[in-house]
């Protein structure tokens, strides 16, 4: 794995999929208010890629494979990064990025990104959550080159 931490927007970045972490989608998407990536995939990529997601609760840590709506990616890899509580943890942290790595490698992927997984909505230290994420990252193999996105707000320039 080649793996690189950029700051900015998951959505900028030149890859060919990117990784929402979502939640365990007992709840129906259309009952739930997506904010973070989330908020910002519905915003500019539409209703898509949540329409595709499974009718069933996606245990946690899973992946699963959607399109990618309007966005300029081959797909979106949505992750249950969190519990029924709201809450990321060690588990759900370093489970989703194994999982999602072996999806991307299945479809043939070259290039993914991942957001601060339980970062947001999950409630979980940004500090940490990077830490489980990069090493969980070391121990896998393959070709995939990976950017870890620190989000960061664009600056208004005057």
């Amino acid at each position: 794995m080649n793996v690189e931490i950029v700051e900015g927007d998951l959505l900028n970045q030149d890859v060919d999929a990117i990784v929402n972490p979502w939640n365990r989608n007992i709840i129906p998407w259309w009952l739930l208010w997506p904010h973070g990536v989330s908020g910002a995939i519905k915003k500019r990529g539409g209703y898509a890629p949540f329409q595709q997601l499974p009718k069933r609760p996606i245990p946690l840590g899973d992946a699963v494979l959607t399109g990618a709506g309007r966005l300029p990616f081959k797909a979106i890899i949505h992750v249950a990064g969190i519990n029924g509580w709201w809450r990321a943890n060690e588990f759900s942290i370093r489970a989703s990025v194994r999982n999602a790595i072996q999806l991307a490698q299945a479809e043939g992927f070259r290039s993914l990104a991942f957001p601060i997984i339980g970062a947001g909505a999950g409630s979980f230290s940004e500090e940490k959550a990077l830490v489980f994420i990069l090493d969980e990252l070391k121990n896998l193999q393959g070709d995939l080159q990976i950017k870890v996105v620190r989000f960061r707000p664009p600056t208004s320039t005057k």
